[in-house]
């Protein structure tokens, strides 16, 4: 019985020994690496005032009315400059454009015996639009007012220019750049109605346009 006591005393104080050892390790294992804050980026903000360039394509039709009767198609390019302010209210962007084009959109044809060229050399718009931001890309409806001039030549008779008031309907998308720069493609539908009257005959002037944009944010 003495010789197991002293075995289990013995046995005990190494166990004791041990222990604060073992604690020591433990202390000094390397604390788990934890996990860094996921940056955060602010969505994109659409409000502000912009300027910028555009350019593109037009097409459409004209019909000229009697005593020169005659319909034809037109065509030709585009390019000017633009001006608008943002407002960006949730997702929403209501916003304000207005741009003025110089354009070569003609067309030639047959009227009654002659021929007569109809030409527009101008073209304005100022919209309303509506966007949705999806962050840095927005796609956008527009509409509002157009002018611009109507030239009506009949050969042999005579030629007019006339200013016209018209409408504008259509839309795009727009994406953010790098720093304060966008840039957009759209497409408007035209009409500025009848006018140039040469001798009683007057044309209309329909078209569509295609452009790409590029806008600088303030």
């Amino acid at each position: 019985m003495r010789r197991l006591t002293l075995a289990s005393t013995g046995i005990l104080a190494m166990a004791a020994g041990l222990l604060p050892a073992s604690a020591a390790d433990i202390q000094r294992r390397a604390p788990m690496p934890t996990k860094a804050p996921a940056y955060y980026q602010q969505a994109y903000n659409w409000t502000g005032a912009y300027v910028g360039i555009n350019g593109g394509y037009g097409w459409g039709n004209t019909g000229v009315s009697a005593p020169f009767p005659g319909s034809f198609n037109l065509n030709g390019g585009l390019i000017g400059g633009t001006l608008g302010y943002n407002w960006q209210a949730g997702p929403a962007v209501f916003g304000l454009e207005t741009d003025l084009d110089w354009t070569n959109i003609k067309g030639n044809g047959a009227c009654d015996g002659t021929t007569c060229q109809v030409r527009n050399s101008w073209l304005g718009t100022t919209r309303g639009r509506l966007g949705f931001a999806a962050d840095r890309f927005m796609p956008f409806v527009s509409g509002g007012l157009a002018y611009g001039n109507i030239r009506n030549t009949v050969a042999g008779v005579g030629d007019n220019s006339i200013t016209k008031a018209g409408w504008t309907l259509g839309g795009g998308v727009e994406a953010a750049l790098a720093g304060p720069w966008t840039a957009k493609v759209e497409y408007l539908y035209v009409d500025l109605g009848r006018g140039g009257t040469v001798a009683g005959s007057d044309a209309s002037f329909q078209t569509n346009i295609v452009r790409a944009g590029v806008n600088y944010r303030f």
